[in-house]
């Protein structure tokens, strides 16, 4: 009888052992399909990453920060931020009442003013304005001088027609 228990227990025991391999083998292949899956997630992200700062660095290409010949000519100024410079010189034109001299059109719904400036080399300039309903392009051409005043001459302009 003694031996009949141990043989039973045996039995039993090797049943257990039995399930717990199958069943740790059915998660360890769950598992790895779940880090193949991350994996290749990652693998998409990094290219999408890559692909994101090539589009970045393409966007920034015509830009003065970018530009090291052209930041050459402000050197002797001193100046930590040649672009917000100019560009916070090119936004005080807003400050007039009326429309942004600038601009060679007449407010429709209320002034034009410049909203965005993307400040391209030491000579260029693109700009956006509106007047809320309304809206253009300018290419200015600036001309930072020693005495750190700025001129601004209008080199083109374009007003959007407005769609219905």
């Amino acid at each position: 009888m003694k031996r009949n228990i141990f043989l039973y227990l045996f039995v039993f025991m090797a049943l257990i052992a039995l399930y717990l391999f199958v069943s740790s083998n059915n998660y360890q292949k769950t598992q790895n399909a779940k880090v193949e899956r991350l994996e290749e997630k990652v693998s998409n992200l990094e290219d999408s990453l890559k692909a994101e700062k090539l589009r970045l660095l393409d966007m920034q290409y015509f830009s003065l920060e970018n530009n090291d010949d052209a930041l050459a000519y402000y050197d002797h100024l001193n100046l930590k931020n040649p672009t917000r410079y100019i560009e916070d010189k090119l936004l005080e034109t807003n400050e007039r009442k009326g429309d942004n001299p600038l601009i060679p059109y007449e407010g429709m719904e209320s002034d034009f003013k410049i909203n965005k400036i993307k400040v391209l080399n030491h000579k260029w300039i693109l700009a956006d304005f509106s007047d809320g309903k309304y809206w253009g392009d300018l290419v200015i051409q600036y001309e930072l001088k020693d005495d750190f005043g700025v001129d601004f001459t209008l080199l083109d302009h374009l007003l959007y027609a407005r769609s219905q």
